[in-house]
């Protein structure tokens, strides 16, 4: 079969990520870009790395949905809802890379992100897109709310732990560090060179809004509810993410046991590398794939365990991980247009 896939918000980091990703799907024709600030220009042309390899017009949104089986969309928060109705209503599959479909709570959904969930219904019907934790609920389904990088390298680090009980599901810190395309493609004081470079700094603390969500994945996964403290940091560098996971440990539980329980659970998860001992979780290891790494540690003096997670949060972070929500959606091998190396340097 071949897809006709499209994308709105195209000449976002994501919305580029995903082009570069689905132009390399043997199974998908990219039908049709958009773009609010580039319309009518080529892709090219905002990014010249893709001369001669996609020139194709950025078109309006209407076209997008016209012209596609499957829509990507890569907006802000807030702009995704009416373009979810309008292809639910058209029975196109509609992956979301915003948050508008994320929080199952609307409430919590409405006070986080400051915006109205206008079609509940179909809030209800969304499901969400971390593949590891949900495939047999994202299989086949035409609405999905896609994780970002964050609540993708937290879960991956923390639930294997957590479902087992070797952790506790309070007082669990997630200190996380983000590359700067996190941050979107549009100039702000705190990403513009000078201040970024050679510099770090911690962000939104105590209050950012991928907190609830975190939070939402691990209760789903372990049935009860869970408490995380979660700091974002600004990284100088274009793309990962690295996430280090503190846990209190249950007593008795050893490296050896954590390890065994992480292999396992992830035996036959492509997209998860659970390392031995003496290997290291690094965004350099993980550029450009869709991949994430795992690493486990022990401190013996406090007993807690440490989970360093690592993904590039353009590809297992957003557009990679939509591509396999599609393949899931649509009954495509899961791996189809994702099997790509990491660079060696």
């Amino acid at each position: 079969m071949t897809v006709k896939a499209g994308i709105i918000g195209a000449t976002g980091y994501a919305g580029a990520e995903l082009v570069r990703i689905l132009s390399g799907h043997p199974q998908v024709q990219l039908a049709a870009v958009s773009s609010v600030s580039f319309q009518g220009k080529p892709l090219s042309a905002v990014y010249p790395a893709y001369y001669g390899l996609c020139d194709m017009v950025c078109g309006t949104q209407e076209e997008v949905v016209q012209k596609s089986d499957a829509v990507f969309a890569a907006l802000p928060h807030g702009l995704s809802q009416p373009l979810a109705k309008e292809c639910h209503d058209a029975g196109k599959v509609f992956i979301d890379l915003g948050a508008d479909f994320r929080l199952e709570r609307l409430d919590e959904y409405e006070h986080w992100y400051g915006v109205k969930a206008v079609y509940p219904d179909l809030h209800a019907e969304a499901v969400y897109g971390l593949p590891e934790f949900f495939r047999e609920q994202i299989r086949g389904k035409k609405l999905i709310a896609n994780p970002g990088c964050y609540t993708t390298a937290v879960p991956l680090a923390l639930v294997p732990a957590l479902k087992a009980g070797l952790i506790s599901n309070d007082g669990i810190i997630a200190d996380c560090k983000s590359g700067v395309t996190g941050a979107g493609r549009k100039m702000t004081q705190d990403t513009h060179y000078p201040e970024l470079n050679e510099g770090m700094h911690a962000y939104k603390v105590g209050g950012h809004r991928h907190t609830p969500e975190i939070e939402q994945t691990l209760r789903r996964v372990c049935g009860e509810e869970v408490t995380v403290t979660f700091t974002p940091h600004l990284l100088p560098v274009n793309r990962g993410i690295l996430a280090t996971c503190y846990a209190h440990l249950t007593p008795g539980t050893t490296l050896e046991q954590l390890q065994k329980v992480y292999e396992e659970f992830y035996k036959n998860e492509f997209f998860v590398r659970v390392l031995p001992q003496g290997m290291r979780a690094d965004i350099h290891h993980v550029r450009y794939s869709n991949f994430c790494e795992i690493e486990l540690h022990i401190d013996p003096r406090t007993q807690m365990l440490v989970a360093v997670s690592a993904l590039d949060n353009m590809v297992k972070g957003a557009a990679g991980q939509a591509v396999q929500n599609m393949n899931l959606s649509l009954g495509l091998p899961e791996k189809t247009g994702l099997t790509m190396f990491p660079p060696a340097f």
